[in-house]
């Protein structure tokens, strides 16, 4: 069954926990947490923005 180990990095691309430095897990999480903020942060913003620029035109349709 000790084939399987390398059979598994090959098709998924991804190391086997034994393959890793320290015994495996994920180690930070890297950029992930970062950029879930940046792309949250920016949505609301995009959002807040929007209705800020658009409630000055309510109640004045047609008024010359």
């Amino acid at each position: 069954m000790h084939y399987l180990t390398g059979l598994h990095e090959v098709v998924l691309a991804v190391p086997t926990p034994t393959a890793t430095p320290g015994g495996g897990g994920s180690h930070g999480g890297g950029a992930g947490p970062v950029l879930r903020t940046v792309i949250v942060v920016g949505v609301v913003g995009a959002v807040l923005l929007a209705w800020f620029l658009l409630r000055g035109y309510r109640g004045q349709g047609g008024q010359d």
